[in-house]
């Protein structure tokens, strides 16, 4: 019965050759998105991908007018000497700045304004600079894609293996019916002097078998539970609730490696380091700025106390209540042009340059690289393809050999020894089958996600 259920599988695998066809059900759909929200690298990827997005704006932020103000308060109290040359005051004849003269001073000064600060020329830096960030935030974008599409696979794989495990549970429980209505058969049989006790034993020793392989089976279960629930945060509960038929995965043999994300990612850095290039060959030009504002300036409460004056023999006091500037409106323009950089700019511009070239020998490598991995990708699919066919058969052929051994066993034409080894015959052959399927549909999986389009089939 169950191989009538698969034939209609095969038929379409055999009918459809050749078109993409990657059915997955609502509940694996959910469990992959699951696994992706809960990803850490790929959430790290996104927040890359939104701090570069700040970087980028920020670069483009040094066009905006940065706005400055500030208020600063000073007490002085200072001696100034001054040397000027001695004059003499006509009539009198008396010399005035005879040698050096000392003043003292104290007072108070506070400054505030007010200034607006922009760039209107930078030399195409400012937007070589962005673009760069753009490309780079592109390629991150990519590359997180790609970390998806690794994802995705090993997800769909594990539940693949839950639901080899399932299949194997079930061949096991069906050979140990068996082999329990065989027990019976026996056990009248020696009861009846028709069979000997060796047969019971062999039958006996089948099923410890049977038992010691549904232990190793439940470990192996055990295991990929902890899997998914580190993948998806699924409880052991939400991972039987998956459900989908294991089928074969179809795809086209016609593609490419156009699509693949870690290219595109590549791509996206050639162009960044491109624009590195231009950015730092706008160092050779000139930055415009302009600048505007207002200040206010006022001296107050000052005082000044000169030397002793001979005619008088006394000091003079000079006071101050306040001498203020407000308000003090100034606009202008600037220019800063470094000329000569001590080769500086040169050698940022032949290692911008160098890392051009080293991205852009890694995009040449890579995309060979991905070409053959899909060559071989394809060729493993293929093979995957034709062992299920012969799996069917094997699997037919066992279930025909068993039936066959049976009906002869009870005849008495064949030994228990033989019976049991068909009964293992179909064992094996199931499992197979089963393990092969996965086989292939892993080998589907790998082949489409060279081609970068594995996430757009599977979410999409």
């Amino acid at each position: 019965m169950r191989i009538k259920k698969l034939l209609p599988i095969l038929a379409c695998l055999l009918a459809f050759e050749g078109k993409a066809q990657i059915d997955v059900s609502p509940s694996l759909q959910k469990a992959i998105q699951e696994a992706i929200d809960k990803n850490a690298s790929i959430r790290n990827k996104d927040l890359e991908v939104e701090k570069i997005s700040t970087e980028k704006k920020s670069v483009w932020n040094k066009y905006i007018p940065k706005v400055e103000g500030s208020a600063n308060y000073m007490y002085f109290d200072t001696k100034i000497t001054l040397d000027l040359p001695t004059g003499n005051i006509p009539v009198i004849n008396q010399p005035v700045f005879d040698g050096k003269q000392s003043f003292d001073s104290y007072g108070n000064v506070l400054m505030g304004s007010l200034m607006a600060k922009t760039v209107l020329f930078s030399g195409f830096q400012i937007e070589n600079g962005a673009k760069a960030l753009e490309q780079k935030r592109i390629g991150t974008a990519y590359l997180s894609e790609a970390e998806k599409e690794s994802l995705i696979k090993e997800v769909i794989h594990s539940f693949d293996q839950v639901h080899l495990l399932n299949e194997v549970e079930k061949l096991l429980n069906d050979s140990e019916k068996r082999l329990a209505t065989e027990t019976k058969r026996v056990e009248r049989a020696i009861e009846e002097g028709l069979a000997i006790p060796y047969d019971r034993d062999k039958i006996k020793l089948a099923n410890l078998e049977l038992q010691s392989k549904k232990i190793e089976l439940q470990g192996k279960r055990k295991v990929l539970y902890q899997k998914i629930n580190y993948l998806t945060g699924y409880s052991e509960n939400q991972i039987k609730e998956v459900k989908y038929l294991l089928a074969p995965y179809m795809i086209s043999e016609e593609l490419s490696v156009e699509n693949k994300q870690e290219l595109k990612a590549l791509e996206s850095f050639k162009k960044a380091s491109d624009y590195m290039v231009k950015k730092e060959k706008g160092g050779y030009l000139p930055v415009l700025g302009a600048f505007g504002g207002v200040t206010y300036t006022s001296l107050f409460d000052a005082t000044m106390i000169t030397p002793e004056i001979p005619m008088v023999n006394s000091r003079l006091y000079g006071r101050m209540n306040e001498f203020t500037m407000s308000p003090n409106w100034m606009v202008g323009l600037s220019m800063k042009w470094e000329i000569f950089s001590g080769f500086e700019r040169k050698h940022k511009i032949h290692e911008a340059k160098i890392n051009a070239e080293q991205v852009q020998n890694q995009l040449d490598d890579t995309k060979e690289k991905f070409a053959l991995l899909l060559e071989n990708n394809l060729a493993n699919y293929r093979i995957q393809n034709k062992k299920y066919q012969i799996g069917l058969e094997q699997e037919k052929v066992a279930s025909n050999n068993l039936n066959m051994a049976v009906r002869q066993y009870q005849e008495g034409l064949i030994n228990i020894s033989e019976r049991l080894e068909a009964e293992n015959d179909l064992f094996k052959a199931s499992a197979n089958k089963i393990q092969i399927l996965v086989e292939q549909r892993l080998s589907a999986l790998e082949t489409l996600s060279v081609t970068g389009e594995l996430t757009k089939t599977i979410l999409n």
